[in-house]
């Protein structure tokens, strides 16, 4: 005799456990209900429980199977797996999407001349041979250019909400750091929202200059803009870039065309090899040493209009860019009662490339000219301005410097973990002098000047990245490595003394990249 308790028991747990397949044949399983009752196995009671408890397991399966699984709620501060086709490191607090970012990195660099650059070159003070440095060389090992960031992912209503933050170790700090520790500082490199509804896309925060060159569209993204492949952490002579505090409207008019506008944080740069007025207060400019304290009129504005297409399979990409900045210093002398202003704007324009002229290889171009945007070009290495001395009235007049720079290059990808670039970049700056009452002369590239009044830079560079493995879940470990030519003419040159000066330098670098 059969344990009825047993049989109801198993009946009841088998039909709960298989009630999506058992269910989906309703007939049969009407029929087996129909003959337990017969044999007097369960009661009628029984069977309608057993029938009901069926059809309610049914339909939870069939629910589980067909709902999303975006859909599910997710509790307040949960953290729960990124969504498929994100980096594995991704996670999810409340409806937004956390992505760390980065790449763990060692530097290392020999350079022909002791140019002090750490592993960001000074472009603008490679030495002369008829100095102590310019006999000495420098080699280095670094790890300070490893990367730490977050991206952060969400939408409120109809607008995606992009939150950004990147950092490395390159930040200033104590001068004896390589004795002992070489704690290496951390600093912010990028730090922005952005905000985009339709057409429309706003950003605030600091990034990338709107000024900087673009690889695809205004995209405020590291990844969409042309700083070179270069391992030297101040890039490339000829390149034109900022990372600045920025307010920033974008309109993507349609899928190729895009229009932008940003206001920037001003410097009133006029740097050190400048020569200023006897008589003129250097707090009121950056002479490199007090960029923060500068009385900065209005932020810098910038304009810019990018083409994005294809000719064929091949991308192509254009962009176009205006600038215009104004300055301003006061001359003040209480015992002649002056206290008179004076005032000047500057401005300038790009224009920048980048070609496919073949699968896998993309030639480059950037160009721009100024009249008071020389801060701009390769961390600044000339003037926006000099300051003129006092005029019949005694008051100090601003003198614009012209400037222009270019760069020519291409990218290669040989085979998917192989490429190989080249770039020239050269940056050229203007003479702007005057002569003080006294008969001495101020300005930048007058007669007499000092050799760090550059006239041309110019950079020849030839590059590889290789990559040694990659895994999706696990990132990848990259061999890098950069050769660099560097030339520097100053304005006038003194009797004896060189007519310029290069520099050799080779970089070699091992990164790992998280995936």
């Amino acid at each position: 005799m059969f344990n009825t308790h047993l049989v109801k028991s198993a009946l009841l747990g088998g039909m709960i456990l298989a009630a999506g397949a058992a269910y989906a044949q309703q007939d049969t399983t009407q029929a087996l209900l129909d003959l337990l009752v017969k044999k007097g196995y369960v009661s009628q009671q029984e069977a309608a429980d057993l029938k009901t408890q069926a059809q309610a397991n049914a339909a939870a399966q069939a629910a589980s199977m067909t709902a999303p699984p975006a859909s599910a709620p997710v509790p307040a501060g949960a953290v729960v797996s990124a969504r498929s086709g994100q980096s594995p490191l991704s996670f999810k607090i409340g409806s937004a999407d956390f992505t760390p970012f980065g790449f763990l990195d060692f530097t290392a660099l020999y350079r022909g001349t002791l140019n002090g650059g750490d592993i960001g070159s000074s472009f603008g003070s490679i030495p002369y041979a008829n100095t102590a440095n310019g006999q000495l060389s420098e080699t280095r090992f670094s790890a300070k250019n490893s990367r730490l960031g977050l991206r952060v992912d969400s939408k409120v209503g109809g607008t995606k909400v992009l939150g950004y933050v990147e950092t490395d170790f390159l930040g200033a700090g104590p001068t004896n750091i390589n004795v002992a520790s070489n704690s290496d500082t951390l600093r912010m490199r990028v730090y922005f929202v952005d905000l985009k509804n339709g057409a429309w896309e706003f950003l605030a925060g600091q990034d990338w200059s709107l000024l900087t060159p673009n690889r695809k569209g205004l995209s405020p993204l590291p990844s969409d803009i042309f700083f070179s492949q270069d391992v030297d952490t101040n890039y490339q002579v000829g390149l034109v870039w900022g990372r600045t505090p920025q307010v920033r409207a974008i309109y993507h008019a349609t899928d190729e065309w895009t229009l932008g506008v940003s206001a920037e944080n001003p410097d009133q740069y006029v740097g050190s090899a400048t020569t200023l007025p006897s008589n003129f207060t250097a707090t009121q400019i950056d002479n490199g040493s007090n960029g923060t304290a500068t009385p900065n009129v209005t932020p810098d504005l910038i304009g810019k209009i990018a083409f994005d297409t294809k000719f064929g399979d091949l991308p192509f990409h254009a962009d176009m860019a205006g600038l215009f900045r104004q300055f301003k210093i006061n001359t003040y002398v209480p015992a002649s009662g002056i206290n008179a202003n004076a005032t000047a704007e500057g401005y300038g324009g790009s224009f920048n490339m980048n070609l496919s002229v073949m699968p896998n290889l993309q030639l480059i171009e950037n160009a721009f000219a100024s009249k008071g945007g020389g801060r701009y070009i390769s961390t600044g290495l000339g003037p926006d301005f000099v300051v003129a001395p006092p005029d019949a009235n005694g008051v100090d007049q601003i003198e614009l410097v012209y400037s222009y720079a270019d760069m020519l290059g291409f990218e290669w990808d040989a085979v998917p973990t192989t490429k190989i670039y080249g770039y020239f970049g050269q940056a050229h700056y203007g003479m702007r002098t005057g002569q003080q009452a006294n008969g001495s002369y101020v300005g930048y590239g007058y007669t007499g000047s000092s050799n760090s009044n550059n006239k041309l830079i110019e950079e020849y560079t030839l590059g590889l990245a290789q990559v040694l493995w990659k895994g999706a879940s696990y990132g990848d470990l990259k061999f890098l490595a950069q050769y660099s030519y560097l030339n520097r003419s100053p304005w006038f040159v003194a009797a004896g003394a060189p007519s310029g000066t290069h520099m050799n330098m080779f970089y070699v670098d091992l990164r790992y990249d998280l995936p």
